[in-house]
């Protein structure tokens, strides 16, 4: 029996379960707010074209309008001014290969229930490790905080200083890209940084880190407490839009019961 057949059979038994860590997109889901001087991120729209009427009487269909990066989606290498040089760092060059791969997830919400600035840290990720072994290189690193559970204006958490929410510090960020070569960093937040990472040197370190590296990111990710914190494989390709920075996605993650 093939490697392929096995895991479809697998699949169908239940034996290998499927986990959607996507968020479902509509008008209403929060996106990044900067400040007003800068260009704004795009909500999702859509607009009915025909649903069975005198504008199609056999069809239904939509327009639909919004960011690269709303909803649940991915960042490319040239979404970052550190990533734009970065060979094949549009979502339409990445490697197909570099979409489907291992992930590990590191269990960060019982820190986030105490501390809505909580911080990924070089010794966090090394505590981690001492439990489930090492990170092995181009895996996916997912930080858990439960952040997806929270609604409206609780998900951005904006504060008169700006949004106060979770994620890596500079030093966490060079540990993994640097050290572990990982392939990606993914998050239930808005973005792979802390809402205050504009104060971190340098600002934004997942962004700049990452995407420096040629590494991708994911956010806005769910039911990330359904994954094991080693031994699932991520599925995550995103749209093939010519120079894309990023798209909106279903992330799927395939689980050994």
């Amino acid at each position: 029996m093939s490697t392929l057949t096995d895991l479809t059979l697998r699949m169908a038994s239940g034996e290998v379960e499927v986990v959607d860590l996507t968020h479902t997109l509509d008008p209403d889901f929060p996106v990044i707010i900067l400040p007003p001087e800068f260009g704004q991120c795009a909500r999702f729209r859509m607009e009915e074209i025909s649903a069975y009427d005198h504008r199609g009487p056999a069809w239904k269909w939509h327009n639909i309008s919004m960011s690269e990066h709303t909803g649940t989606h991915f960042d490319a290498p040239s979404h970052w001014i550190s990533g734009r040089d970065v060979p094949n760092g549009a979502v339409d060059e990445i490697p197909t290969e570099q979409l489907i791969g291992p992930v590990v997830v590191i269990d960060c919400s019982e820190g986030t229930t105490e501390d809505e600035d909580f911080e990924l840290t070089p010794a966090l990720i090394e505590a981690w490790e001492a439990e489930h072994g090492r990170i092995p290189a181009n895996s996916w690193v997912l930080m858990r905080t439960d952040w997806s559970k929270r609604r409206g204006a609780a998900y951005l958490n904006m504060r008169e200083d700006g949004p106060h929410s979770p994620g890596p510090t500079p030093e966490a960020m060079r540990l993994l890209v640097e050290e572990r070569d990982i392939r990606g960093f993914g998050t239930e937040t808005v973005g792979t940084d802390a809402g205050q990472g504009a104060h971190y040197t340098p600002p934004y370190p997942a962004h700049y880190i990452l995407h420096g590296a040629g590494k991708l990111g994911l956010q806005c990710l769910a039911n990330l407490d359904k994954l094991p914190p080693t031994g699932a494989v991520l599925i995550a390709p995103p749209l093939k839009i010519r120079n894309g920075t990023g798209s909106p996605l279903r992330v799927l993650a395939l689980v050994e019961k």
